[in-house]
């Protein structure tokens, strides 16, 4: 049995924590790399606006830099302060990539902006050039390991419960490194930072040639951010697509959720566009099906279905069962070590151990549950399905409407007549999206894996430290009102610096006259 509201008020906080350093994330990811773009160009051409560029989209970066360090080392802590349990059970496993993140990555990125910022007087143009793309360097491996951690708990390959330790311990590190599902993650998140990162540099130049400011800077920046946009766009889309066929095999029950999909449906599934799924009576309204798509998208084949809820639910119920043999041998073997016979049949039925712990919800000695409690159990695994539903749709909606814009921009810089007032505010006014995108696409990562923390392995209410229902709420509120000056201290940052503008980073940049967007030199 659990308290229920400390495990909601504990998935709350981290959640708030979570959501929160992940509005930095992206927008680190990809402006590291457009930075390093714009001093590669630098370095080849000799073109001191190059330079200026370089230093006043390095400067908006350190900014924003500073502030995903400050809210990504609270994520540390927590894993221990409010999850102990989830720390202990897995810790061996899920913190080597983290560890390896501070080691490889963290400290990589962290030494070399102090030389992207301190050392464009000390350094050749050649040696600051790779310094810049060291941090950039540094940051896609940042988020390599922590989506290798992350991928894990999606789908725990590599490791095994040890029933004598009553740990889960690695058993193959080189299949957590290459598990396909972190592989999917990372290059779909770090294409996604790309996006926002281009987002956020033509928005940014639009609102510099709506202002008829830095003309000449806005323009060279809005080519680059636009043509970058496109390919990162495009790349968000064909590896959203491979991620969706990885939890095709390895999430079944969250791809369903994602579709509304009830019933297992006839090969190829059909997507559905829009609807209303309804939880209560367990059916999809006013569903807009579209042919096949889902099926080609899922299985990659005609002929190979896709399961719905209700059948999900009927194999939990059964791998609930066969835990409820793995949970009594393992029981066994805490009282006689010796006992072969119980080690014999829980290496036969170690995984589906997690599912009979899905009754500790209900009642201390899963073994005792009634069929009432068995039968409840399996549909906890299902998530809270409109949630992911509409989420979903939005972010595959937003990132849509970002190649749009992309390709409007890249469309019109290529040609010689001045691009419509239009096109520049409908840059500035979507600066939003690709950080709503973002969120929702955590949001459905991770919502979606519920009632799991460890997918199949660990419930997430069984995972949270003994921490009392004050202690949390007091620090959620010192949480939210500490992020909250942080996030006014961030913007103001941002703004004041965008109002004055490449002068101020680089030190003498002086704008260039009003002209038509054309390609940049």
């Amino acid at each position: 049995m659990t308290n229920s509201l400390l495990v909601e008020l504990s998935r709350l906080q981290f959640a708030l924590t979570a959501m929160y350093h992940f509005l930095f994330v992206p927008l680190t990811l990809g402006l590291s790399v457009l930075v390093a773009m714009m001093e590669t160009v630098y370095v080849m051409t000799g073109r001191t606006i190059w330079r200026d560029m370089t230093k006043f989209w390095g400067l908006l970066f350190g900014i924003n830099f500073a502030l995903g360090v400050a809210t990504g080392i609270t994520m540390e802590f927590e894993f221990g302060m409010n999850w102990a349990y989830y720390s202990h059970y897995v810790g061996d496993i899920f913190g080597a990539p983290l560890a390896i993140e501070g080691l490889m990555a963290f400290f990589l990125e962290a030494t070399f902006i102090g030389l992207f910022f301190f050392g464009w007087d000390k350094l050749s143009s050649r040696a600051h050039l790779a310094v810049t793309w060291l941090v950039a360097l540094g940051s896609n491996l940042s988020a390599l390991w922590i989506l290798i951690a992350n991928g894990w708990m999606q789908n725990p390959v590599g490791a095994a419960f040890n029933p004598d330790t009553m740990r889960m311990e690695v058993t193959d590190f080189v299949a957590v490194l290459f598990n396909p599902t972190a592989q999917a993650k990372f290059v779909h998140t770090v294409s996604a930072g790309y996006v926002c990162g281009a987002a956020f540099v033509l928005g940014v130049s639009a609102f510099y040639i709506l202002r008829g400011r830095h003309i000449q800077m806005a323009k060279r920046s809005f080519v680059i951010a636009a043509a970058f946009g496109v390919a990162a766009a495009l790349s968000v889309i064909v590896l959203g697509d491979e991620s969706g066929y990885t939890i095709t095999d390895n999430q079944k029950m969250k791809l369903a959720a994602m579709e509304a999909m009830w019933h297992t449906e006839p090969a190829p599934a059909g997507f559905t566009a829009i609807g209303v799924p309804d939880m209560t009576a367990r059916t999809t309204r006013f569903a807009v099906n579209i042919p096949w798509v889902m099926g080609l998208i899922g299985t990659r084949s005609i002929d190979q279905q896709i399961p719905g809820i209700f059948e999900l639910v009927d194999s939990a119920q059964q791998r609930i069962k066969d835990g409820l043999v793995a949970y009594d041998a393992l029981e066994k073997l805490k009282k006689n070590r010796a006992d072969t016979a119980a080690r014999a049949t829980f290496e036969k039925t170690r995984g589906n151990l997690g599912y009979a712990l899905l009754l500790k919800r209900y009642i201390e000695d899963p073994r005792q549950a009634t069929p009432a409690q068995i039968h409840d159990a399996a549909w906890s695994t299902v998530p809270t399905v409109p949630y992911i539903f509409f989420t979903f749709r939005f972010m595959v909606l937003f990132g849509f409407i970002l190649l749009g814009i992309f390709l409007v921009s890249l469309w019109h810089t290529m040609r010689e007549a001045e691009a419509p007032r239009w096109l520049f505010r409908l840059a500035l006014w979507a600066l939003p999206l690709p950080w709503l995108a973002s969120e929702f696409g955590w949001f459905v990562a991770e919502f979606g894996r519920q009632p799991w923390i460890i997918d199949g392995v660990l419930p997430t209410f069984l995972a949270t430290s003994e921490l009392g229902v004050y202690n949390l709420v007091l620090t959620i509120i010192g949480f939210t009102a500490v992020y909250g000056v942080l996030a006014v201290i961030e913007v103001s940052l941002m703004l004041k610096a965008i109002k004055n503008g490449p002068e101020a980073a680089s030190g003498g940049f002086v704008a260039g006259g009003a002209g038509a967007l054309a390609p940049a030199e």
